[in-house]
């Protein structure tokens, strides 16, 4: 069985933060503009991301992922409101039920899942929007201890908004 391939794209402020303390991202608004987001999610038929962020995107006024299949990766009971799947267990083991349940392509959301996949070199493509803001203090973009692993540069776009683009391959 071919795994399905796995693809992360994520804003960090510039000190490396994804949200802030309190898994805040209004320092976000400024930079929404498409960078290329409408296009990769048309990639991709299924999310996998980790509790704290479904609880983050659960209370935005739109649920993000429609028309996707959601997985959220929990040990804990979930009450789902748009038919998410709730999976724990191995990353092994997680791509093996998606993949099964017909997953051929996955966006991978979350600094602790992003930080996982990319520790077990599950990750094929890693798209980073570095934001020109400084938080200070906020939930870092990778997250435990990852060893060391060469990535390389893709592509790279600037915009004028200050946002910088970065895509990285294994």
């Amino acid at each position: 069985m071919t795994r399905p391939r796995c693809s992360a794209f994520l804003a960090t402020s510039l000190d490396g933060f994804i949200a802030r303390p309190d898994g805040g991202l209004d320092w976000l608004t400024p930079f929404q503009s498409e960078h290329g987001y409408t296009a990769f999610f048309q990639t991709v038929d299924t999310v996998l991301i980790g509790r704290a962020t479904w609880e983050v995107v659960g209370g935005f006024p739109a649920w993000p992922f429609d028309g996707k299949r959601v997985a959220v990766l929990t040990h804990r009971p979930l009450a789902a409101g748009h038919g998410e799947l709730a999976l724990s267990g191995g990353l092994s083991e997680v791509l093996a039920a998606l993949s099964a349940g017909g997953a051929r392509s996955i966006y991978v959301d979350g600094g602790a899942v992003v930080s996982q996949f990319l520790a077990a070199g599950l990750l094929d493509e890693l798209t980073l929007n570095l934001i020109p803001v400084v938080l200070g203090e906020g939930i870092p973009l990778f997250q435990g201890e990852l060893p060391e692993r060469r990535l390389a540069l893709a592509s790279s776009q600037a915009y004028p908004s200050g946002l910088v683009q970065l895509r990285y391959r294994p």
